[in-house]
C-alpha cells in the first residue's frame, strides 16, 4: 500500500470514528429529554409541569364553590392562562399543585357560557358585554322583553308567519326588530364577570337598565293602575310592563298588595312597523248663529251635531310600545258623514269686543290625523301637550281660537332632532294669547311660518306647516293649551278638554 492511500484509510477512518461517537454522544442525550409543559399566565412563565391533565384535574377538583355556585360540572383556567408541550432537558419541574396555587392566588378561574355583546348604532350609548352560562337564559329574557311591549299572541303570531289578513279593520305587524347589533358566542367566562343564570333577572336589566332602584308601593284603599302611576310619574303601560302579572289598565288590585314603580329604562330599542286599519270618530264643532228675530234669551241647538267615522289607513312605527312622533300621510274614507252643531242665539251678532263662549276651539291640523302621543307621564317626563301626526309634512297648522300671536321661532332646521333645544326643544313655533287667560302653544312648524308676533288672528286661520324642527323625531304638531302665559308661570292643561 502506498504511503498516501494509507493516509486517506486513517483520515477516513477517523472521521467514522468521530460520527459513531457524536451519533452515540446525541442518542443518548435524547434518552434523557423530558416532555414538559411550559405554563404561562397572562404572558408570565409559571413554571414546568410534567402532566397537564392533573393540573386541570386539580383546578376542577377544588373549585367546589365554584362550581356549587353556577351549578356546572366544570372548571377551567384562567382566560390569560396557555400551557405549550416541549422537550427539555431541565430538571427544575414544578409540581401541579404549586402551579394551581400560583394560579388561585393572581386570576380568577372561568366556566363555560355565552357572551353577549350589544353594539349601540349612535354615540350616546357605550356598547355593553353581557355573560350567561345558557345561551337560552338571554333568548328567553329577549322574549320577555318583546312581549312587554307587544301583546304576545300578536308576537307568535308574527314570529310563526301566522297573522290573520285585515279584513275591514285591524292590524298586523309588518316587521320587527332590535336596533342595535346583538351577537352571542361560546367563550370561557371569568366568575369576576357578572354572569346571568336567571330569565328574570337578565329581563329586569334589559327592561330597567343597569341603575334599577327597588322602588314598591304597598296598595291601599281606592287605588287603581291608573292611580297610582299618576302618583309616581309613570303611565299605566309603564306600569304594566314592571308588574306582569296585571294585564290591562282595568285589573283589579288586592288592599296590601306590593307593586313594583319602577321607571323602566329600557337598554334595546324594539322597533315594529304596523300598518293598520281602523275607525275613528271625528268630533263635530258647535257653530254659533244669531237670528235677530228672536228674543236675546234665545238660545238653543237648532242643529245636532253628528260624529262622523272615518276608517283610517296608517303605517305607523313603534319604538319600544310608544308611537313614533313622526308617522307618514295617512288615507281614509268615509264611513259616515260628521255634521256639526249649530246653536241659534237671540238678537245680532256683537261686534268690537266680542269673545266666543270657550266652546269653539277649533281642530289645528287636517284631517285624518293620529295622536301618536297624549298629556301624560312618557319614560319618568310628563308630556305636557298632545302630539298629532300623519297629515304629512308641510301640511297646515290652524289657529285653534281667535286670538293675537305672542311668540313666534321661526329660524330652527326644518329637521331637527331628538333632545335637539333649538327653540327650548319645541323648534319654529307659534304662541297664541286668546284673551280669556288661555294660551295655545304649536311646536315643530316648518321655517316658513305665516304670522309674527302682534299679529291677529282668526279662528281656523293658517299660522304655520307642519314640520319636525327642534327635539323631535318625525313631523308632528305639538299643540299645548296653557292657563297663563307658557313656561312663564302658566299651567298646562290637557286639550282634550277644550278639543
Amino acid at each position: 500500500m502506498k504511503k498516501s492511500d494509507l493516509t486517506k484509510t486513517i483520515l477516513i477512518t477517523s472521521i467514522i470514528g468521530v460520527l459513531l461517537i457524536i451519533l452515540g454522544l446525541t442518542n443518548r442525550d435524547f434518552d434523557y429529554a423530558k416532555k414538559v409543559y411550559q405554563v404561562y399566565l397572562n404572558g408570565n412563565k409559571l413554571g414546568l409541569i410534567e402532566n397537564k391533565k392533573e393540573l386541570y384535574a386539580l383546578i376542577n377538583e377544588e373549585q367546589k364553590e365554584i362550581k356549587a355556585t353556577y351549578q356546572v360540572s366544570s372548571v377551567y383556567p384562567p382566560n390569560g392562562f396557555v400551557i405549550t408541550e416541549y422537550n427539555t432537558y431541565d430538571e427544575n419541574i414544578t409540581t401541579a399543585k404549586e402551579i394551581y396555587n400560583t394560579i388561585k392566588d393572581k386570576d380568577d378561574f372561568t366556566v363555560e357560557g355565552y357572551m353577549i355583546k350589544i353594539k349601540f348604532n349612535n354615540e350616546e350609548k357605550s356598547d355593553i358585554t353581557l355573560y350567561v352560562l345558557d345561551e337560552s337564559v338571554f333568548k328567553n329574557a329577549l322574549t320577555n322583553v318583546v312581549t312587554a311591549f307587544v301583546d304576545k299572541k300578536a308576537f307568535y303570531a308574527f314570529i310563526n308567519n301566522e297573522q290573520e289578513p285585515i279584513k275591514e279593520v285591524g292590524e298586523i305587524i309588518e316587521n320587527m326588530y332590535f336596533r342595535e347589533t346583538i351577537t352571542i358566542k361560546p367563550t370561557y367566562i371569568s366568575v369576576k364577570e357578572k354572569i346571568y343564570t336567571d330569565t328574570n333577572e337578565l329581563t329586569q336589566y334589559l327592561l330597567f337598565g343597569p341603575e334599577k332602584e327597588k322602588s314598591d308601593y304597598t296598595v291601599k284603599k281606592g287605588d287603581t293602575i291608573a292611580s297610582i302611576s299618576e302618583e309616581n310619574s309613570l303611565n299605566p303601560q309603564e306600569f304594566l310592563i314592571a308588574n306582569p302579572k296585571y294585564k290591562t289598565e282595568n285589573s283589579i288590585l288586592a288592599i296590601g298588595d306590593k307593586v313594583d314603580i319602577a321607571l323602566i329604562n329600557p337598554v334595546l330599542t324594539l322597533v315594529q312597523d304596523v300598518h293598520s286599519i281602523s275607525d275613528e270618530e271625528q268630533k263635530f264643532d258647535t257653530e254659533e248663529k244669531f237670528d235677530a228675530t228672536k228674543p236675546i234669551t234665545f238660545n238653543e241647538v237648532t242643529q245636532s251635531g253628528i260624529t262622523g267615522i272615518e276608517r283610517i289607513t296608517k303605517d305607523i312605527q313603534l319604538v319600544n310600545g310608544e308611537t313614533n312622533q313622526g308617522v307618514g300621510k295617512v288615507s281614509s274614507i268615509t264611513i259616515r258623514e260628521m255634521q256639526n252643531e249649530i246653536v241659534t242665539k237671540g238678537g245680532s251678532k256683537p261686534s268690537g269686543n266680542y269673545v266666543d263662549n270657550g266652546r269653539a276651539w277649533g281642530w289645528p291640523t287636517n284631517r285624518p290625523y293620529i295622536i301618536t302621543s297624549g298629556f301624560e307621564y312618557r319614560w319618568g317626563s310628563f308630556h305636557n301637550a298632545i302630539d298629532i301626526s300623519g297629515t304629512g309634512m308641510g301640511s297646515p297648522i290652524y289657529a285653534s281660537k281667535d286670538g293675537t300671536v305672542i311668540a313666534t321661532e321661526k329660524n330652527c332646521a326644518n329637521i331637527g332632532s331628538y333632545r335637539n333645544q333649538c327653540g327650548g326643544t319645541y323648534g319654529n313655533h307659534v304662541i297664541i294669547d286668546h284673551h280669556t287667560g288661555y294660551y295655545t302653544m304649536y311646536a315643530h312648524l316648518l321655517q316658513n311660518v305665516e304670522v309674527n308676533e302682534g299679529d291677529k288672528v282668526k279662528r281656523g286661520q293658517i299660522i304655520g306647516y307642519m314640520g319636525s324642527s327642534g327635539s323631535s323625531t318625525g313631523p308632528h304638531l305639538h299643540f299645548g293649551v296653557s292657563e297663563g302665559m307658557p313656561n312663564q308661570g302658566g299651567k298646562w292643561l290637557n286639550p282634550w278638554r277644550f278639543l
